[in-house]
This record gives structure tokens, sequence and C-alpha cells, in this order.
């Protein structure tokens, strides 16, 4: 909303300074901030508010050092994050931006479904919450919206270069850039093509999937993309949602991915540091960086009173929330194929209780005995089990979820 303002006032009365409202890097910055304020200074009312209600944990005793003490802590602290992406994103994004609609869209559906699941707990004393069937619906629910609307959306392009000789040869626009003072031609596409690591080129494109059907394997795009769409949301989002179990942990490894997230969409959406990097350009997609300044701002603001010991609890209505707007953040800038390495943390988390699980249920079967591969799952209760201090178990976690950025990034140069 202050973009719209600050460029009318700019455009019609001149005033100085409000041109800066044109930089991404300066809303982005401004995003940050005004996250910060939300998530800080009016976070304390709302905890102080969840306590006043009642709103508290219940904690089931698991054997875990100092878990009873958590008993009572206030929970559904995920509406502070959802509100400090949403104002900072209002005031200083471009509304009208296709990318941007997509994750507020992701931001309120998935924030409702785990207010439901709280208010279930909290108010109706339902520990179960609400029905994984119900969760995974909406999940999947969002999964179509965000993948119809990329496949069929006018807006939602690549840019690909385009030699001289094939240029009179496309019935389309054709847009001239210089770099280094020499002229490069690219062309906007539809494309269902992806960011691959380690891959020629980095791109893969899910439309090739089914190629050794055929003829009119192309006919079969769309049902691919749906498919990997739908998966790396509902996984993403739960993996988040695992993540949670302890002080900091979901709320720190968020922020490490949203600085990477940023950071992939600065690069995706500017023309010439795309080229320079040969990776793929993504036409308006830098408008998302002020989205993730957001996002970034929020978990910080958060974690001022979810590090140990934690003051709040974000509940399911945060950590559904944050693994869904990772999820499709690195779908709309084409790099959801990096996530099992981005967001490892998830990845190791979800696994633990994967393999715990299956492990268990086979032995049992099989000896008629269950048999545990870890001494708890998820795996940060493995390490609390260890005897590990629940703050140095998050350290660690977070010094490794550095690290798996810092890897990510460089995977764009890595053919």
């Amino acid at each position: 909303m202050l973009y719209y303002l600050f460029t009318y006032l700019n455009k019609n009365y001149s005033i100085p300074g409000m041109g800066v409202i044109q930089y991404i890097t300066f809303r982005m910055a401004m995003a940050v901030i005004v996250s910060l304020i939300v998530t800080t200074v009016y976070g304390r009312r709302l905890i102080d508010y969840l306590r006043y209600k009642q709103v508290g944990e219940t904690v089931r005793n698991l054997g875990l050092e100092g878990q009873m003490q958590k008993a009572g802590t206030p929970t559904m602290g995920g509406l502070i994050i959802i509100l400090g992406i949403l104002i900072p994103t209002l005031l200083f994004a471009k509304l009208d931006n296709v990318y941007i609609i997509l994750m507020l869209v992701t931001t309120v559906w998935l924030g409702a479904i785990g207010f439901l699941d709280d208010y279930i707990k909290v108010f109706k004393k339902n520990k179960e919450g609400l029905a994984g069937k119900f969760k995974i619906i909406g999940q999947v629910g969002l999964a179509l919206i965000i993948g119809f609307t990329m496949y069929n959306n006018k807006d939602i392009l690549i840019q690909q270069d385009v030699k001289q000789p094939d240029a009179v040869k496309i019935d389309a626009k054709i847009d001239y850039h210089f770099i280094n003072n020499k002229p490069v031609l690219t062309q906007d596409v539809k494309s269902t093509k992806t960011t691959m690591p380690f891959y020629k080129n980095n791109e893969f494109d899910y439309g090739k999937v089914l190629k050794f059907l055929g003829h009119g394997y192309e006919r079969y795009t769309l049902v691919i993309f749906m498919f990997f769409v739908i998966v790396i949301i509902t996984a993403v989002s739960n993996g988040a949602n695992i993540t949670d179990g302890i002080d900091g942990l979901a709320t720190g490894t968020s922020a490490i991915i949203g600085i990477t997230l940023a950071i992939l969409a600065y690069v995706s959406g500017n023309f010439v540091i795309s080229h320079y990097l040969n990776i793929m350009f993504i036409p308006n997609s830098g408008e998302l960086v002020i989205f993730a300044g957001a996002f970034v701002g929020a978990c910080v603001g958060f974690l001022w009173y979810n590090s140990y010991p934690a003051q709040v609890f974000m509940g399911d209505t945060g950590s559904l929330a944050i693994g869904g707007i990772i999820a499709v953040f690195a779908i709309l800038i084409r790099k959801e194929l990096m996530i099992p390495l981005l967001c490892g943390i998830f990845l190791l988390e979800s696994l633990s209780v994967i393999i715990q699980v299956s492990w268990f249920k086979f032995t049992r079967k099989r000896f008629g005995e269950g048999r545990r591969v870890f001494l708890m799952a998820p795996l940060h209760h493995h390490y609390q089990k260890r005897g590990f201090h629940e703050a140095k178990i998050v350290t660690r976690f977070w010094i490794i979820g550095i690290m798996l950025a810092i890897l990510s990034i460089i995977t764009l140069k890595l053919r």
C-alpha cells in the first residue's frame, strides 16, 4: 500500500525521497524492520493476551528433561509470525504481482488450517486436534491452486536467450538487453522447467519426465507437475511441523532458509545477475524478496520469545504456515528441487520419524517385539534422551542449517 502511495506522490508532486520506494532492496529492508517491530513489540501483547485467556500448551510426559516445566506456556503464537509477514508485505510489496498474491494466499490458507488445529486442541480439549486427513486435504487444495496458477497464468513466465538467426522465426516479442555493451536477445515463454542442482545446465523440465512414452507424452505434463507440487508442499509443511519440537529449532532454521530463498529470489529476478550466473531468469519474481524479508523478520522477531526458555510456542498455526511458505516460495522461483538440500534439517527430522515407525512395525511383525533405531523420534528428542541440553541441540542444528544454505547457493554454479 505504501508502495502505491509513494509512487503516486513521486509521480504527481515530485516529493524528494519518494522514488526510493522503487528499489527492491529498500523495500526489503523496510519489510524486515517493520516485521521485527510487529513481532517483538506487539508480539509481547499477544503473548500476554494468550496467557490471560489461558491458551496454554498441554504437555505429555515423555521423560525428557525440563519437559513438564513447559506445561501452560502460551501456544498459537504462530499468529505473531503471520501478522509479521502479512503487514510488511501489504505495506511494501506490489500487490498486483501474481507471485506476491500466491504467497499471501499460502500464508493465510495454511495459517487458518493450523489455527483450526490449535483451536480444537486448546478450546475443545481434544489433544488430537484437527484430523490428519483434513490437514492433508487442505495442503493438497493449496497445492492445486499453486500448481494450476503456475501452469496457466500468463504472467508466470521464464526468459530464455534467443539466437539472432532464430529471432525472425519466432512469432513473439523479442526483448533486447545489453550486457558489457553486447546485445542479448531474449523471449518470455511459458515453461515447466525448474532448477536441478548438480545437473547439466542446472535445468530440469517436468514436461519431459514421460518422454519415454513416445509421441503425445506432453499431454501429461500438468499431471506430473501437479504431482511434484503436491508432494513438495505437503512434505515441507509437515516437516516444519515435526521439527517444531524444542525451543527455537523450527523458527531459527526457517529464518536461515528464508535468507537463502531471498538471495535466490533476488538473483533469479535480476536479469544481469542471472545472466552472469547462467541461471534461469524469472521476470517479476524479484518482488518476492520483499515477502522473504518480512518472513525472515517475523521468524527472528518470534525467536525473541521462542528461544530457550520459550515464552510462547508457535503451534500448528505457525509451523504449518512457515513450512508451506518455504515450499511455495521455492516452487515459484523454480528452486523446489533444491529443497532436500536447503531444508535438510526438516528432511532429517521427517526421515527419523519414518524410519523409527517403519522399523518398529517391521520388527514387531517379524520378531514379535518392536525395536527402535533412535532412542526417540523426531531426531532432536533422540539427542535429548542422550543427555544433550536442548539449547545445544538447537545451536548445532542451526550450524548445520547454515552449512546447507551455503551449499544450496553454491550449487548455482555447480553443473
